[in-house]
């Protein structure tokens, strides 16, 4: 029965996720633990008409051996080679899958500006690529794959054959794959649902969003003037292909009006950032900016992630996720934000994305910043929502409109 789901799961993230289009080139980024499951979906790529499918493969443990032993130095000499590799696949019109399948805090231990510096590195390098996925120039998918590390990390208590199968279960059914149903049209369906509400918030065009819960959270998120919701399935922008991001999804999201946050958000699950668990943390907010945080645990990573630039210390996406969501209701911790994301109103620190304010993807990174929108090299989720959450839609002629209470829609 997993086999057969399995390859239903291959065959959703080719014709759904990415929506692969005859004669184009697949990209797939995936780790070697996982090679039995890229098997079936290069073959479900090339079942779907793609010219070529390249793998790229990568090894969690060997990564944390490079940062072991290598150098800052060393750490942060991103190839030419490498660049040039990125820059043909993307200007050639490849589309893009990234299998996550995390080893949960793989880098405890590791000195962070190891980490910070690596990161910084290579995402100056490779920043001019960041607009083919986040101003949808072509098709991506990020998409789950189970490992028994991860998998026993949330089913602490099964043996890791068990845990495995467990954790295959929660991923396929997240993404509503099940061996009687046709996943690819579940999820046309799933994402006709996102359509109504989505319209609904765009036409009650808020000006800001009050965020408030038991924990502690009193948030103030102005959303950008010309501020777009958006969730479930885009488009590119040229070809107008239908495509799903992120696999699964429960989030409607928006651009936040850079400069105009303020308040303090307590988090209420942990953040898996670059290997090291980040838990029970705040950030206070002032006039958009961070300028306070601490963490109960992995506060030193919470302190590279928010000094990784300017940018960081802002945010760029507001997303409401009821807490009564499919993924929430299966109350499982995942340590993986595509997932524990889904289950949560979150925030992101850093980039906006373009598409999230009127005509964004036709602006250069100026407009961009003119019209609200924050700029950064990194783009980091993390979640504050919780059943007992309200939130409260201000208009800019200040009626108040409650968007959740306890936690859920009531719009």
């Amino acid at each position: 029965m997993l086999e057969k789901r399995l390859d239903q799961y291959a065959r959703l993230i080719a014709l759904s996720g990415v929506h692969v289009q005859k004669g184009q080139h697949v990209v797939i980024r995936a780790g070697v633990d996982n090679a039995s499951f890229v098997r079936k979906l290069v073959k479900a790529c090339y079942e779907a008409h793609a010219k070529k499918v390249t793998v790229e493969w990568s090894d969690a443990i060997i990564n944390r051996m490079d940062y072991e032993y290598q150098s800052i130095e060393e750490l942060c000499d991103v190839k030419a080679y490498t660049i040039e590799k990125m820059k043909d696949q993307y200007e050639s019109g490849s589309c893009f899958i990234s299998l996550t399948s995390p080893i949960p805090e793989i880098m405890k231990g590791i000195d962070s500006k190891k980490i910070s510096a690596r990161n910084i590195a290579y995402s100056k390098q490779t920043k001019p690529f960041q607009k083919y996925t986040s101003a949808n120039l072509t098709q991506w998918c990020v998409a789950a794959v189970s490992n028994s590390l991860w998998a026993k990390k949330v089913f602490s208590d099964l043996d890791e054959e068990e845990a495995n199968e467990k954790l295959w279960d929660a991923i396929l059914s997240s993404c509503h794959v099940f061996e009687e149903n046709d996943p690819v049209l579940a999820w046309k369906q799933h994402d006709e649902a996102f359509a109504h509400r989505i319209a609904l918030l765009n036409e009650m065009n808020f000006k800001e969003l009050h965020f408030v819960n038991g924990k502690g959270t009193d948030l103030h998120v102005a959303l950008a003037p010309h501020h777009i919701w958006a969730g479930g399935y885009e488009k590119t922008q040229k070809d107008q292909i239908i495509f799903n991001p992120n696999m699964p999804t429960e989030e409607i999201f928006t651009m936040p009006y850079r400069n105009h946050v303020n308040g303090r958000v307590y988090s209420t699950k942990p953040l898996d950032y670059s290997g090291t668990l980040i838990e029970d943390f705040y950030l206070d907010f002032k006039d958009g900016r961070v300028i306070h945080y601490h963490a109960e645990k992995g506060m030193e990573a919470l302190k590279e992630l928010i000094e990784f630039d300017e940018g960081s210390h802002y945010i760029g996406e507001v997303a409401l996720v009821p807490f009564h969501s499919p993924i929430s209701q299966m109350n499982l911790l995942f340590y993986n934000t595509l997932f524990d994301e889904n289950a949560s109103c979150h925030l992101a620190l850093g980039a906006a994305y373009p598409t999230t304010v009127k005509n964004g993807e036709n602006m250069t990174n100026e407009q961009l910043l003119e019209a609200g929108a924050n700029d950064s090299l990194l783009h980091v989720d993390f979640m504050f929502g919780s059943e007992d959450m309200h939130v409260t839609g201000i208009g800019f002629d200040g009626k108040e409109t409650d968007i959740f209470v306890q936690g859920d829609f009531v719009i």
